[in-house]
C-alpha cells in the first residue's frame, strides 16, 4: 500500500467512502483532505469500503486529482511513442489512453510537432503539479540494454547535437548514441535508425555504429567506390591525400574507411593511385 497518493502513478488505495457518483479511495494511512474519487463508471462490481483497488492517478479538465482503472500509455519518468491530437496556440495535445489529453509545452517540444504524428515522450510534473509530456528524455532512458557488442539494433532519433552526435532511443526504451565520427549523412528527429553496437560504455549506455565490421564494411566500400569510379568513366578526383569532409561529403564513409577500401581495390589491381585521384586498371 502506498503511504503517499502520487500523480503518474498506479497504486493500490483503500475505497474509504462510497457514493452514487463513485468511491473515494484514499491510503490506508491518509488523511479524509486527501482521499479522490474513482468515478462510478470505473468501480468494479460489488466493491465495498476497505476494499484495496489498483489505479492510476491524474488531474481532471477541472486540475482535480482523479483516480482512473483504465490503463495510460505513459507513467511518470517513462517513456512512450505518443499522437499528436491536436496543436493550439499554448501547445499540443497527446493521445495517452486517458479522458484528458496529455499537455505537450511549446518549451519542451524539439520541433514544432503536427496533428497526427508520433512523439516519443517522457511524462513529468511540472511547477503547477500538472502532469505534462516532454520530448526531452535523455534523463529517463535506461541504461541496462541487454545487447552487447556488434548486436544489430534498432531505435529512433530523439535529439541532435553538432558536438556529440545523434541521440538515439534503441527499442524506444534504452540510451544510445551515434557519434560524431559515425556520422556520414543528415539525420532527423523521430527517423528509425538501424545501427551496431560498437560499443558499450562503462555507465550502460550504448554506442552505436552504422557501419559493419571492418572486414565486411571495406568490401562494401570498395565495391561501392569501384561502381562510382564505373559511373565517373573511370577516373575520380579522390585519394588517401584527399580532405576527410571531401570524402565525407562523396563517398558517406571516413578517410580511413575510404584509405581501407582503395587499399583494397589496390591489392585487386582494380586501380592504380595518383597524385591526381584514382583510375580504373
Amino acid at each position: 500500500m502506498a503511504d503517499k497518493i502520487e500523480l503518474g502513478k498506479y497504486q493500490e488505495l483503500v475505497v474509504v467512502k462510497k457514493t452514487d457518483f463513485g468511491v473515494y479511495l484514499n491510503t490506508m494511512t491518509g488523511e479524509d483532505s486527501e482521499k479522490i474519487l474513482l468515478p462510478k463508471s470505473q468501480v468494479p462490481e460489488d466493491t465495498q469500503v476497505k476494499d484495496v483497488l489498483e489505479v492510476f492517478v491524474y488531474k481532471d479538465s477541472e486540475d482535480r486529482p482523479i483516480a482512473t482503472r483504465m490503463e495510460p500509455k505513459l507513467t511518470l519518468g517513462a517513456v512512450a511513442r505518443l499522437k499528436v491530437k491536436q496543436v493550439t496556440g499554448i501547445g499540443a495535445f497527446l493521445d495517452w489512453g486517458l479522458a484528458k489529453d496529455l499537455f505537450l509545452p511549446f518549451k519542451e517540444q524539439l520541433y514544432k510537432v503536427a496533428a497526427g504524428e508520433e512523439v516519443l515522450v517522457t511524462l513529468y510534473l511540472d511547477k503547477s503539479e500538472r502532469l505534462c509530456a516532454s520530448m526531452h528524455i535523455y534523463q529517463v532512458l535506461k541504461n541496462d540494454s541487454p545487447y552487447q557488442k556488434d548486436d544489430e539494433v534498432t531505435g529512433s532519433v530523439y535529439e541532435l547535437s553538432e558536438n556529440f552526435g545523434v541521440f538515439i532511443a534503441v527499442d524506444d526504451v534504452y540510451s544510445a548514441l551515434l557519434p560524431k565520427k559515425e556520422v556520414f549523412e543528415r539525420y532527423r528527429i523521430g527517423q528509425m535508425v538501424h545501427a551496431r553496437v560498437a560499443k558499450v560504455l562503462e555507465d550502460g549506455r550504448l554506442s552505436l555504429s552504422v557501419k559493419k565490421k571492418i572486414p565486411e564494411q571495406m568490401n562494401e566500400d570498395a565495391e561501392m567506390i569501384y561502381e562510382e569510379l564505373l559511373a565517373s568513366g573511370g577516373f575520380l578526383p579522390f585519394h588517401d591525400k584527399s580532405a576527410p569532409e571531401a570524402i565525407k561529403n562523396r563517398f558517406h564513409m571516413s578517410k580511413n574507411a575510404f584509405k581501407r577500401a582503395i587499399g583494397h581495390l589496390l591489392k585487386e589491381q582494380k586501380i592504380t593511385i595518383a597524385g591526381d585521384g584514382i583510375r580504373k586498371q
